[in-house]
């Protein structure tokens, strides 16, 4: 019976201490993904016209067409390394004493002219720039 108590003895005295095994890592923890880059793009019409129709195409409205003043301006950002970019203006007219009629269209890129096109004349033609654009 002595045994008994003297093992029972030696097992409670070794039940003082708890190991814990923790999971060595195999690989190193992974850094998180750093998000696209950002491409900002701006269709831009410039001129002395009264009035002018300007189209252009984005990836998220499709084709837009508005009737507008001069300056017009518009932009909008993507994380898309190429798409399809196009823009045209046609004057709708010039002031009657308009001397110097001018008109621009650009698409610019991240601030750099991508395409631009001008007219200097009294001809309501259109203007029209367009391009595949690759980071």
């Amino acid at each position: 019976m002595r045994s008994i108590v003297v093992v029972l003895a030696l097992a409670l005295c070794g039940c003082g201490d708890t190991v814990i095994n923790v999971p060595t890592p195999t690989a190193p923890t992974p850094t998180p993904a750093t998000p696209a880059p950002r491409t900002t793009i701006e269709f831009r019409v410039v001129g002395n016209a009264a009035a002018v129709r300007v189209r252009y195409s984005t990836p998220i409205d499709g084709l837009t067409q508005v009737v507008t003043s001069l300056p017009y301006g518009n932009s909008f950002s993507t994380a898309a390394t190429t798409m399809f970019l196009s823009l045209e203006a046609t004057p709708i007219a010039y002031p009657l004493l308009s001397g110097n009629p001018f008109l621009a269209i650009q698409i610019v890129v991240n601030g750099a002219l991508f395409r631009e096109a001008t007219a200097n004349d009294t001809a309501l033609n259109t203007l029209s720039v367009s391009g595949t654009w690759r980071q």
